[in-house]
């Protein structure tokens, strides 16, 4: 099982500070450093001192961590034309040595839109349709040769299809709770499916619906991976899971309830029956990005376990 580290920077977190977290993450021994993409604080933080931009982010990262991959979980379809998100994450590859993931989603959250006078069209699977097209089209492009694309939302001519990767393929994931586009979007387009802030039970039918898309496109289900992003809250006894959960404005019941909270051992129980659904990955959400000791003792008493 991989543990990546999932940072939510919109609710309040300098570059400075997710900084420290990857670097953290790093010398911990993680797989990787993820971070959403949100222009806006959700909830009752005050989100000082300001949104960072997820690119720009993985683009510092990139020259400042030398192991673990670097992605988004999900950059927003609707901040970015899709010629130009390609040139953007094949540019932060090669900064970082082929280290890069993209999460691509449709956008959801309106007000954050509104906020930053962003467009937020009615339509937006379809888009993220041609976008996931066009990004994978223009990347897969031999070198000299130009790429071509006239959908109903964007319309390319004679693209030189440039810069590449580093990487001969950078990793696509695609995730969500449709229960069939966005089935049908992860087997065509993703190299990974990712199941967010949800059940066991949700969990397993979603996968399940995947590799039947899968099969269908003519894939092998096992290409994919299958992962699950979940907030943790893990203390070495009760009182410290309280005291990271109280950090966090959340409930210790609830966090056990919809993610993965208790000492190391409850959280390694819970870890196992979702790899029993067929999870190889688990994003952990930290909220609380000033506890490094958090991410200390998940490495040393839960990553341990796993490995």
């Amino acid at each position: 099982m991989d543990l990546r580290i999932f940072t939510e920077p919109q609710q309040g977190a300098s570059y400075d500070t997710l900084l420290a977290v990857a670097k953290a993450t790093e010398d911990l021994g993680f797989d990787a450093f993820f971070r959403s993409d949100h222009y806006l604080r959700m909830g009752s933080v005050d989100g000082l001192p300001g949104p960072t931009d997820a690119w720009i982010t993985l683009a510092g990262l990139a020259r400042e961590t030398k192991r673990i991959r670097l992605g988004t979980l999900m950059t927003a379809g609707t901040f970015r034309l899709p010629g130009v998100l390609a040139i953007q994450v094949a540019q932060v590859d090669q900064m970082s040595g082929g280290r890069v993931e993209l999460g691509l989603g449709a956008g959801w959250f309106e007000e954050e839109h509104k906020a930053y006078g962003i467009p937020f069209p009615k339509e937006k699977i379809g888009r993220l349709e041609e976008q996931l097209e066009i990004v994978t089209g223009l990347w897969q492009t031999k070198v000299g040769d130009t790429f071509d694309f006239h959908g109903k939302y964007y319309d390319l001519t004679d693209s030189p299809a440039l810069p590449k990767p580093a990487q001969q393929k950078i990793p696509v994931l695609i995730g969500g709770h449709g229960a069939s586009r966005t089935p049908r979007l992860a087997a065509r387009y993703a190299d990974e499916f990712n199941m967010p802030f949800a059940s066991i039970e949700d969990s397993e039918r979603q996968f399940a619906r995947v590799r039947a898309a899968a099969e269908e496109a003519g894939r092998r289900p096992e290409e994919l991976v299958y992962s699950n992003a979940l907030v943790v809250c893990v203390g070495k006894d009760d009182q410290e899971v309280a005291r990271r959960a109280a950090a966090i404005g959340r409930e210790v019941d609830e966090l056990k309830a919809n993610g993965l909270a208790g000492t190391p051992s409850e959280v390694v129980d819970k870890i196992g029956r979702y790899a029993e659904t067929g999870a190889g990955r688990l994003y952990l959400q930290i909220l609380d990005l000033a506890d490094l000791d958090h991410l200390e003792l998940i490495s040393s008493r839960v990553q341990a376990q796993l490995s």
